[in-house]
C-alpha cells in the first residue's frame, strides 16, 4: 500500500511538472509571437511612413515648376579656333580629338552657311510676315549632309514653311515619283517645273499645298503652304525664293 501511495506521488510529481513545461513552453511561445509582431509592426510601420515620406515629399517636388530660367543659347562652333585645335592635336598624335575638331569645324561652317541663306531669304511673301524666332539651322557636321535651313512665315490664318536641306530620306522619295511614270496619275500629286528644275506639287486637306524641288547633287528645296487658295497661289509664293543664290551657297551645281 505505502508502495502505490509512493508511486502515486511520483505519477503526480511527474504530472505536474509535465504541466509546468507544458505552460512554460505555451508562454514562451506567446512572448516569442509577442515580440515578433512587435518586431514585424514596428518594421512595418517604419516602411510605411518612409513610403508615405517619400510620396509626400515626390509629390511636394512634382508639385514645384520651373518659372524662370532664359534658356540656352546657340552658338556656331569657333571655325578658326577649332581648325587651329586639330592642328595642335594631330602634331601630338591625338587623332580622335583632331577629327573631333574637325568636326566641329564643318560643323561651324555649314552653321554659317545656313544663315547666309537665311539672310537671303524674304522677310516677308505675299503679306506674311517672317517669325524670326523660328529661324532654324540645324547639321550633322558630317559634311553637308544633314544640313537643314528652315523659315516659317505667318498672318492670321495663313501659315507658309520654306525649308532647304540635305534630307536624304526625303529626297530619294521624292526623286522615285519623278523618275516612275507608275506615280505620275497619283491623286493629289502633280509633276510641275519650278525656275527650271522638276518638282512635285501635291495637296492634302489637313497641312495644304507642299512643293518639293530637289536640285545639285543632294539638296531640296521645299514649300509648305497652309490655307492657300490655289496652287497658282502657293507657286507664287515660291518663286519669291531666289534658288540660284541657295544652289551658290551650298556650292551646288
Amino acid at each position: 500500500m505505502k508502495n502505490y501511495r509512493v508511486f502515486f506521488i511520483l505519477f503526480l510529481i511527474l504530472l505536474f511538472s509535465a504541466g509546468q513545461l507544458s505552460w512554460s513552453q505555451g508562454v514562451l511561445r506567446k512572448l516569442k509571437e509577442k515580440a515578433e509582431e512587435e518586431v514585424i509592426n514596428k518594421v512595418l510601420g517604419e516602411e510605411e511612413e518612409t513610403e508615405e515620406a517619400a510620396t509626400e515629399e515626390s509629390s511636394s517636388s512634382s508639385s514645384m515648376s520651373n518659372t524662370r530660367g532664359g534658356g540656352l543659347t546657340t552658338t556656331p562652333p569657333d571655325v578658326k579656333e577649332n581648325i587651329a585645335d586639330a592642328e595642335t592635336a594631330y602634331g601630338d598624335k591625338s587623332y580622335s580629338d583632331a577629327r573631333y575638331s574637325i568636326r566641329q569645324a564643318i560643323l561651324g561652317i555649314e552653321m554659317e552657311i545656313g544663315q547666309n541663306i537665311l539672310d537671303d531669304f524674304p522677310e516677308s511673301v505675299k503679306g506674311l510676315n517672317m517669325v524670326p524666332e523660328e529661324d532654324e539651322v540645324s547639321s550633322m557636321g558630317i559634311g553637308f549632309s544633314g544640313l537643314t535651313i528652315e523659315r516659317t512665315y505667318r498672318s492670321k490664318d495663313q501659315e507658309l514653311n520654306v525649308m532647304v536641306g540635305n534630307d536624304a530620306i526625303l529626297l530619294s522619295s521624292v526623286n522615285m515619283y519623278l523618275s516612275s511614270g507608275a506615280y505620275a496619275t497619283e491623286e493629289n500629286q502633280k509633276r510641275v517645273t519650278f525656275k527650271g528644275e522638276r518638282g512635285i506639287l501635291e495637296y492634302d486637306e489637313s497641312s495644304g499645298y507642299t512643293l518639293s524641288v530637289p536640285f545639285g547633287q543632294s539638296s531640296i528645296f521645299v514649300v509648305n503652304g497652309i490655307n492657300f487658295a490655289s496652287e497658282q497661289e502657293i507657286m507664287g509664293a515660291a518663286e519669291e525664293f531666289d534658288i540660284e543664290k541657295v544652289k551658290k551657297e551650298l556650292g551646288e551645281q
